[in-house]
């Protein structure tokens, strides 16, 4: 009897012990879930990190490390993001799963620039048969990508295979189309100084660039006619070539310029006004 009370008592201490420890858990997760709630997120990794220690089961190991990579993410420590979105996905108890962690890298590689990545690691959930029905989520990550490399035309071949319609679509269409040809820029300077300033909109640089060309061009074809050789190859050399060239190298820098401009104002446009999912 006495023995059967003591059995009886160690087993309900146990299962207490177990209980309180499960339920220790759960509240340090709901703690965790509430910091990272309240945007306090590197108060929420310590506390997700404290419950990985505390988890000897591992029934939290996929959702910590991936509020631990989100977190990360959200104070734009990239590359501390991924190794725990890496940490989640071996942990992912779903094909869904699995998916919706590589999402989070391909996102995180956007965000740090690393386009190469991000469309490998894309490719590689296209070539999946387990994937086939998120194609659209696919090319529409895809098209970010693209974007954020100033891929804008490409970007939007992307967008179109997911609708026709698609907002993204017109909106990369639209600043592709306003971007300027540096190759174009630099070629009509080439034949004509001042051109490609014209045709970036920098219309004096490029009013002065043709006058300082036409005279520095008359004065060294003039020193030639009147037989003065070396007056002519100084200033050729000197002057005329020099304009000639910087009148070049000027195109290139507006058109490059007006570009970064074009993208900035884009990108600021999409993060701002753009109300579906972002990197």
């Amino acid at each position: 009897m006495i023995f059967a009370i003591k059995r009886a008592t160690l087993f309900l201490s146990i299962f207490t012990t177990a209980a309180f420890s499960q339920t220790a858990l759960q509240q340090q997760h709901d703690y965790a879930i509430c910091l990272y709630n309240s945007e306090e997120y590197f108060d929420a990794i310590t506390e997700f990190k404290r419950l990985l220690f505390f988890d000897g089961k591992n029934e939290f190991t996929f959702e910590a490390n991936s509020m631990i990579g989100k977190s990360y993410k959200a104070g734009a420590k990239f590359d501390d993001a991924i190794r725990y979105f890496v940490l989640a996905q071996i942990a992912a108890p779903s094909k869904d799963k699995v998916f919706e962690t590589q999402i989070e890298i391909i996102r995180c590689n956007i965000l740090r620039r690393t386009t190469d990545r991000a469309l490998r690691i894309l490719s590689d959930l296209e070539a999946d048969p387990s994937f086939i029905n998120n194609k659209a989520e696919i090319n529409y990550w895809r098209g970010w990508a693209l974007m954020f490399d100033d891929r804008w035309k490409d970007a939007a071949a992307e967008f179109k295979k997911i609708e026709k319609a698609h907002p993204l679509n017109a909106i990369a269409e639209n600043i592709n189309e306003q971007i300027y040809s540096v190759t174009l820029a630099k070629s009509l300077s080439y034949i004509i100084p001042g051109a490609g300033q014209f045709y970036t909109g920098h219309y004096f640089s490029g009013a002065l660039s043709l006058a300082w060309n036409i005279l520095w061009g008359y004065l060294t074809v003039n020193a030639f006619i009147g037989n003065r050789i070396f007056d002519g190859l100084m200033v050729g050399n000197l002057l005329w070539f020099r304009f000639y060239r910087g009148n070049i190298q000027n195109a290139e820098k507006f058109a490059l310029e007006e570009n970064l401009k074009i993208i900035n104002n884009g990108l600021k446009y999409l993060q701002n006004e753009y109300n579906g999912e972002k990197p």
